[in-house]
């Protein structure tokens, strides 16, 4: 009997001792997952506000924008996360150090793509480029497909793919061919000593005033580049809208040659005409 009554005892002790902490923790339970969705919703609203907010931003670049929305996220997930370790009694001083840990581990494992992150959101806040737009710089040269966090993918003139990581396009110089409006080219040709420089100087001008593609803002020029005993080299120099550059800038080179080559057949009889026309650089 003194055994059976002990076990009952023992048993209400228990069940009493379970009772109270399944009360205690029941509330701790409670209030954590009440802390899981309040913290869910608020890192979804915050995120979303700070996307809108920095759409807005002139210069934002989505993908930037969204970058940034998404640490705010995960930034609050975090926290709630460490809150709710602290419902249970866990000490949050610890687990903040072991996240600290692990991130600076991470960082160190990750040291060339958190680079590749750094130098795209450089490239995205100061824009030396945009999609679309053709640049050059000492290792790579394209048309601009997309801007992203860790590569900028291009697409060269022979229409190859090319993906280049953000560092190599951030550390060097860039030339962008399609930023500014124009652009200018100039066209050199070589005169025999028995050419008139006046009259190359004229058909040059009239060649470039003829193409309504060249730019009359500023007005085509020429100018004496270089001159020997026997020759003198003379340039045109003209501008163009960079978005035509390349198509402009061919037609007025043959434009030009087959002008000159015109002139020197006129000026050269006809028994002579097997000797060559004078040498000319287009």
């Amino acid at each position: 009997m003194e055994q059976a009554s002990a076990f009952v005892v023992a048993t209400r002790t228990a069940l009493s001792q379970l009772t109270a902490l399944g009360i205690q923790y029941s509330f701790s339970v409670i209030g954590a997952i009440l802390l899981l969705i309040v913290g869910w919703a608020a890192a979804r609203l915050l995120s979303r506000w700070a996307h809108n907010g920095l759409s807005r931003v002139n210069g934002i670049d989505a993908t930037l924008a969204q970058f940034f929305s998404n640490i705010i996220r995960y930034a609050v997930l975090i926290i709630v996360v460490v809150m709710v370790l602290g419902q249970f009694g866990v000490q949050t001083a610890s687990v903040l150090a072991a996240l600290g840990a692990i991130g600076l581990a991470v960082g160190l494992a990750l040291q060339g793509t958190l680079q590749n992150i750094a130098a795209g959101i450089m490239l995205l806040v100061l824009r030396p480029f945009r999609v679309g737009e053709s640049i050059e710089t000492g290792n790579v040269s394209g048309t601009i497909v997309d801007v992203g966090l860790f590569a900028t993918e291009l697409r060269t003139a022979e229409g190859v793919y090319r993906l280049a990581p953000n560092s190599t396009l951030w550390n060097v110089p860039i030339t962008n061919y399609s930023r500014l409006h124009t652009r200018r080219h100039e066209i050199s040709v070589t005169l025999s000593a028995d050419q008139s420089l006046d009259e190359a100087e004229a058909k040059l001008k009239s060649i470039a005033k003829a193409e309504t593609r060249v730019e009359s803002n500023p007005a085509p020029t020429t100018y004496l580049a270089d001159f020997d005993a026997g020759s003198a080299k003379l340039t045109l120099r003209y501008w163009i809208k960079s978005a035509q550059w390349w198509a402009v800038s061919r037609d007025m080179t043959k434009a030009v040659k087959l002008a000159f080559d015109k002139v020197v057949e006129e000026e050269v009889p006809a028994d002579a005409q097997d000797e060559g026309p004078a040498s000319y650089i287009p």
